[in-house]
C-alpha cells in the first residue's frame, strides 16, 4: 500500500520536474529510468531483504518500482506522437520519427538503467548487513502503518485543496488497487507459461486499454464537472499507471536469454498500440473527441 502511494508520487513528481518549455526529452523517461534503476539494484538484494522481511522485497519491486514506471503511459506517449496530439508544426514523417524515438529510447534507457542498478547493487551487496526477521509485534506494526498510510489518501483527497486532485491526490486513491490487480494477475497467470510472462503481459495490455478509454472520456466535447475530470485523471495516473509496469517488463526481458525476449517486447508493444488505435484512433477519426484533453481542472 505505501509503496504504491510513494511510487505514484515519485512518478508524478519526476514528470512535473521534467516538464518545462524547451525540454530536451519527454518527461516520462525520467520515471522509467529511475524505477528500473531501483528494480535492478533491489534484485541484487533479494536474499538479504527476503531473510529480513519478505514483504519488504515485494513492496519495493512490485509496489514502488512497478508504480514509478508505467507501460500504459509509455504506449499513450508513443501513440500521441503518431497522431501529433500536441498539434506541433511538423510533417507526417516527423510524427513517425517522434513515435519511434519514444519507443526506442524508453527500451534502451529502461534496460540500461536496470543493468546499471544491478551493477551498483552487486558492488554494495557484500556490505549488506544481515538482519533477523522482525518480531511479530514489529511486523504487525508495519502492517498497521501501511494500512494507515493508504487510508490517509481518502482525507487527503477531500481535505486538501481541490487544485491538487487532478495533480496527485486522486491518483493516490487508485494507486493500490492498480498495484494489487497487477500482482494478482502476475501471481495467477505468470506460472501458466514457462517462457512467457502472461500475467505481466495481461496487466500491461488491460491497463493500456483502460487508459485509452479514460483518455477518450477526458477528451469528449461535452463539458465534465471538475470532480469527474479529477477522478478520470486519478484513474489514468493511479490505477492504469500502477496496473502497468515497465520495471518488471524490463526485468523479464533482461532475464530472457534467447529470442523469446524480443518476441515479448514486440508483442507487448504492438498489442498496446493496436488497442489504442482501436479505442483512441476510431474516436479521433470519427470526430467524437479531440486529440487534446478537453477536461478542465480549474
Amino acid at each position: 500500500m505505501p509503496a504504491s502511494v510513494f511510487g505514484v508520487l515519485t512518478r508524478l513528481g519526476l514528470q512535473a520536474l521534467a516538464t518545462y518549455q524547451g525540454q530536451s526529452i519527454f518527461p516520462l523517461a525520467y520515471a522509467q529510468a529511475f524505477g528500473c534503476f531501483v528494480m535492478g539494484f533491489t534484485l541484487q538484494f533479494k536474499e538479504p531483504i527476503g531473510q529480513f522481511y519478505g514483504p519488504l522485497y515485494t513492496a519495493i519491486t512490485t509496489g514502488f518500482c512497478g508504480s514509478v514506471t508505467t507501460f500504459s503511459g509509455w504506449e499513450l506517449d508513443v501513440f500521441s506522437s503518431w497522431v501529433n496530439a500536441t498539434q506541433a508544426h511538423r510533417g507526417g514523417l516527423r510524427d513517425v520519427v517522434d513515435g519511434l524515438t519514444k519507443t526506442i529510447f524508453t527500451l534502451i534507457i529502461s534496460l540500461s538503467s536496470m543493468s546499471f542498478g544491478a551493477h551498483v547493487g552487486s558492488l554494495l551487496r557484500p556490505y549488506a548487513p544481515k538482519r533477523r526477521l522482525p518480531r511479530r509485534p514489529i511486523r504487525y506494526t508495519f502492517s498497521a502503518v501501511a494500512v494507515l498510510i493508504y487510508a490517509a489518501t481518502l482525507p487527503a483527497y477531500f481535505r486538501l485543496s481541490a487544485d491538487y486532485r487532478h495533480q496527485a491526490t486522486a491518483a493516490l486513491l487508485f494507486s493500490f488497487p492498480g498495484t494489487l490487480t497487477r500482482y494478482l494477475l502476475s501471481y495467477h497467470l505468470n506460472p501458466r507459461l514457462k517462457r512467457f510472462p502472461l500475467g505481466t503481459y495481461t496487466a500491461n495490455s488491460l491497463g493500456t486499454a483502460f487508459l485509452g478509454a479514460f483518455h477518450v472520456l477526458q477528451s469528449v466535447t461535452t463539458p465534465l464537472s471538475l470532480g469527474s475530470c479529477a477522478i478520470l485523471q486519478g484513474l489514468a495516473d493511479g490505477y492504469c499507471g500502477c496496473l502497468t509496469t515497465v520495471s518488471t517488463f524490463a526485468a523479464e526481458v533482461d532475464a530472457s536469454r534467447d529470442a523469446s525476449g524480443y518476441f515479448y517486447v514486440a508483442l507487448s508493444w504492438g498489442t498496446g498500440q493496436l488497442l489504442l488505435l482501436l479505442i483512441l484512433g476510431s474516436s479521433y477519426w470519427a470526430g467524437h473527441i479531440s486529440e487534446q484533453v478537453t477536461c478542465r481542472y480549474a
